[in-house]
This record gives C-alpha cells, structure tokens and sequence, in this order.
C-alpha cells in the first residue's frame, strides 16, 4: 500500500503501532482466562511467544536483515502460522500439549507456507529489480511451482493420515482436495501476475475451510 502510494509510509507505522498495540492487549485478556495469576508460569510463557509473534511479523519486512528478504519466510510462517497457532491455540483451552496435533499442526503450517509462496511467485519479478531474496526468486519460477506443488499434497496427505489415525472423517479433506487439483492444474500454467493473484486468495480461503469443516465433523460427526 506504501508502494502504490495509497498511504504514506508515517500512516503505515501507526496502523502497525496500533496493530500491534491492539493485538498484545487482546493477547493479554485471553492469557488471563485461559491461565489467570494462578498459573504464572504459562501466563508468562505466552505472553513472552505473544510477544515474539509480534516481533516475528514486524521483522519479516521490515529492518535492514528482515528475514522475508532472506528465504526464511517460509520457515518462520510454518513455525508461527502452524505449529505455534494449533498447538498453543489448543494448549489454551485444554491445557494439554497433544504431540499427535502436530500433524494438522504441520498441514496448516504447509497450506500457509503455499499461501505466501503464492504471493511471492505473483511479486517474483518485482522482489528481484528490488533485490529482495525471497525464496521463489532463489529458486526460479519454475522450480517455486513444484516446491508449491509439493506444499499442497504434504498438507492434504498429512491431514488424511491425521483423520485416519484419529478416526475422524476424511470429508472436509476430499472436498478441499478437489478444489485443489483444480488450482494446481491453474498455476502449472500460470505466468503473469493476474494468473496467480485469484489463486492466492483459494489457497487462502481453503485453508480456512479445511479449518471450519474439519471443526464440524469433530462435533457433527464425531
């Protein structure tokens, strides 16, 4: 939004300021419920892995090391948007840390992962005359397909094994299947930045409906 000009780069640090601010006292309150001032130990630790996500999502762009620019993003998104988002986010409600959870932990860590691989793949010609590394400019176009590829059938396998071993329904993972071959079959031919913008959002979107469904069938079908 800087870069086109829509806002200014003065506008840009108070929207994450305030953000941010918004963001650690909704954290705050919900460590509260969840742990209290009985439990000070967890209600520390989360606060101190709030605290890092915050710091994590602004040194992902900004900085002269952001780590975005560096071909680390893809790792830092598995760890945030994955495994700590399913884990802790389970961890709060039931106070458990369930290691079979790893693995839906590790597929939305993937979806997410091919979510800004996406947004790379669309940004790719730009990142490079700015000089920013990401990894699709590191890999190539070509080769950032099938890394994509690969991201998309290790989510839907590892949710498929995880239903299976669980005994839960595979439901919510055929029909995020489906809209996913269809998807694939479109970046494989993919090349300008209007193919692979609409693409982003699905991936997006599906992620999140593989989420809710997956929910349903725990309480519908379970």
């Amino acid at each position: 939004m800087v870069a086109s000009g829509l806002i200014s780069a003065k506008q840009m640090k108070y929207g994450i300021i305030m953000t941010a601010f918004v963001t650690l006292s909704i954290a705050v309150n919900l460590i509260y419920v969840a742990f209290g001032w009985e439990d000070f130990f967890n209600s520390l630790l989360f606060l101190v892995l709030g605290i890092i996500s915050i710091v994590a999502a602004l040194k992902y762009t900004i900085g002269k090391n952001a780590y975005g620019y560096s071909g680390l993003g893809d790792v830092f998104v598995f760890l945030f948007f994955g495994l700590l988002s399913v884990l802790g986010s389970n961890y709060l409600f039931t106070h458990e840390l369930k290691w079979d959870l790893l693995l839906p932990a590790s597929s939305i860590g993937l979806f997410s992962m091919a979510v800004l691989n996406l947004n790379n793949m669309r940004d790719i010609e730009n990142d490079r005359v700015a000089g920013k590394n990401t990894l699709v400019v590191k890999l190539g176009a070509l080769n950032a397909k099938k890394y994509h590829y690969v991201l998309i059938v290790s989510s839907v396998t590892i949710m498929f094994v995880f239903s299976l071993l669980t005994k839960t329904s595979i439901l919510p993972i055929v029909v995020i299947s489906v809209a996913l071959i269809k998807h694939i079959l479109v970046v494989k031919k993919a090349n300008q930045y209007e193919d692979f913008d609409p693409e982003l959002k699905k991936v997006a979107l599906s992620t999140f409906a593989l989420s809710i469904l997956f929910w349903l069938t725990l309480v519908f079908l379970s």
